[in-house]
């Protein structure tokens, strides 16, 4: 796996939003569903339970790949799971 390289934007972001970088990294390595997004970025999405809010969210981590590194561009949690993984959800 390629290294991650943290923007400085994606770092404000996830403490902006109480995303812990653990949670971001372990989507990025075990992501339920990826989807291709402009401009060639990557979508990857994993459920977790939050423990700050007391229920299950979505991740989802916006991520540039190149040929040397992965660059987390931000990541964002949302309760609307079934919009996003819609053949996922049982």
């Amino acid at each position: 796996m390629r290294p991650l390289r943290w923007t400085s934007h994606s770092l404000a972001a996830l403490v902006d939003r109480e995303i812990d970088q653990a949670e971001v990294e372990q989507t990025i390595a075990a992501s339920e569903l990826s989807v291709i997004g402009p401009p060639l970025r990557l979508a990857l999405m994993r459920r977790y339970f939050d423990v700050r809010l007391g229920r299950e969210m979505l991740l989802r981590v916006a991520v540039e790949e190149t040929p040397d590194e992965r660059v987390v561009i931000t990541g964002y949690k949302t309760s609307q799971i079934a919009k996003y993984l819609k053949r996922t959800v049982s």
